[in-house]
């Protein structure tokens, strides 16, 4: 049976104490399982404020309805409001997650220091900041992580050996290359391993196949713009073709207002005959050893302002 790997980034304050609760119970309802992946410190979302002279940005801010989705204090966090220390202040939400079942990981310490600055940033620091996320989800969770999901999918060649440091066996940092409809430009994309500064990396990388919900509201696809009352459709064809899938999507969207959409997605795709699984489960499949072996490369996404790693063709 094909299987969609379903990826919840919790990047925010709010998310994690609204967005993370519902989605469990909305996964529970249908017997579908997934990985939560936590931000684990401060909430510096205002500080998002910075990217305004980002190509890109005025249009996904204007086709997401930034402000609905996420809400005016969540967007001052970190300018006109303290950041909050989501590891430390919501630890009972993050643990009822792995008490009900699911598999957690990381997502990052602080998810927009991470996603604006660790491409450029030294090995000290992505060292440092990696080791404060291990051991704030030791704090938290009382053993060492399992798995891993980068913030944004920004990453650098530090950051790649770390996990392997940290004896991560698998993880979702990047994308495959998607075409302007949302569908894979090489449909054998999927699992993969990471060569690094002549070395291949231990890691199996997961990466996200699907389009995000945010990469194609307010989109035209086709001819079509698409919105809450077509877009789970427009998904929804792209996985007619049955194979394996990862999903990412977000506390703050899918876990509030677009939970509907969602759920249009989980009965299509049972409809489909796929089964819902966890990163771990998925991993389970995999055959390390038969995996392409895959420089780290940079590239733009549909949808999405800013470079990614994706995976190299």
């Amino acid at each position: 049976m094909p299987q969609i790997t379903l990826k919840i980034d919790a990047d925010t304050y709010r998310g994690t104490r609204e967005g993370v609760p519902n989605l469990v119970q909305q996964l529970l309802r249908h017997d579908a399982n997934a990985t939560f992946l936590f931000s684990l410190g401060p909430d510096h979302t205002g500080w998002a404020l910075k990217q305004v002279f980002r190509p890109g940005f005025f249009s996904k801010v204007s086709r997401t309805s930034v402000v609905e989705h996420y809400g005016i204090k969540t967007l001052m966090y970190g300018t006109l409001l303290p950041a909050p220390d989501i590891g430390k202040t919501c630890a009972k939400y993050m643990r009822a997650v792995r008490d009900a079942g699911f598999e957690c990981g990381i997502h990052t310490w602080d998810h927009r220091v991470w996603q604006d600055h660790v491409r450029t940033r030294d090995a000290a620091w992505t060292r440092e900041t990696m080791q404060r996320s291990y051991a704030r989800f030791h704090d938290i969770f009382g053993h060492t992580p399992v798995t891993h999901g980068a913030a944004g999918w920004q990453m650098n060649d530090y950051a790649f050996a770390q996990l392997d440091e940290f004896g991560i066996a698998y993880s979702s940092d990047g994308r495959a290359v998607l075409n302007e409809d949302g569908s894979l430009l090489d449909f054998a994309a999927g699992p993969h391993r990471l060569s690094s500064g002549g070395k291949t990396l231990s890691c199996v990388q997961l990466p996200t196949t699907l389009p995000t919900l945010d990469e194609l509201l307010g989109r035209t696809i086709n001819g079509v713009v698409m919105d809450a009352s077509n877009v789970a459709a427009m998904l929804l064809r792209l996985t007619e073709q049955r194979r394996d899938h990862v999903f990412t999507l977000h506390a703050e969207l899918e876990g509030q207002k677009l939970a509907p959409i969602f759920e249009q997605l989980l009965l299509g795709w049972r409809a489909q005959g796929y089964d819902l699984v966890s990163m771990g489960e998925y991993y389970q499949g995999v055959k390390d050893d038969v995996l392409p072996i895959l420089p780290i490369v940079w590239g733009e996404l549909p949808g999405r302002s800013g470079d990614m790693i994706l995976q190299a063709a």
